[in-house]
């Protein structure tokens, strides 16, 4: 980009160097949603490249997007549920050397009154499944990453962090 555009960008062609010519490394942001409800968590199952996985209902960030707009969407998208997140449950950094990606990860909570049916809206879903803390761990080699577990034990250990701590200008 030019120097007198201080936006950067994940585009591979596009340079990310920024107003003092220094090109930054840039994790990709990315949300998801624990969603609880009755015991059981709401997951997707979807493909991610020549395999299936199953994950939070999750997303990258986009532009011009808050956090909680990102995970509203995002939740809408791979499930077809309108929520409002309750609070984080954590915050992760985590990388991926067979991808040589780099994950920086907003997981929010969602915790239901009542239990929904998710219908997925986007093609990647193939389907989604309430499943028990046991039944996640069964599943652990088709979990989409490490972080999945990570934040479904991150909220039943009660880790809480108030979304007014997230902080935006969008």
């Amino acid at each position: 980009m030019s120097s007198n555009n201080s936006a950067l960008t994940s585009d591979p062609n596009i340079s990310n160097e920024n107003d003092h010519g220094i090109n930054q490394f840039k994790p990709n942001t990315t949300v998801a949603a624990v969603i609880h409800y009755g015991g059981k968590f709401l997951f997707v199952e979807e493909h991610e490249k020549c395999r299936v996985v199953f994950n939070q209902p999750a997303g990258h960030l986009e532009e011009n997007e808050s956090l909680t707009a990102a995970i509203k969407r995002e939740v809408l998208e791979e499930t077809g549920l309108r929520v409002e997140p309750d609070f984080l449950c954590g915050i992760y950094y985590f990388h991926r050397p067979d991808l040589k990606l780099y994950f920086l990860r907003f997981c929010f909570v969602v915790e239901l009154e009542q239990w929904l049916k998710g219908q997925p809206q986007d093609d990647e879903i193939i389907d989604t499944h309430w499943l028990t803390l046991e039944q996640i761990k069964e599943k652990s080699a088709q979990l989409r990453s490490p972080m999945v577990l990570e934040c479904v034990e991150d909220y039943l250990a009660g880790n809480k962090i108030p979304l007014s701590q997230l902080k935006s200008n969008l």
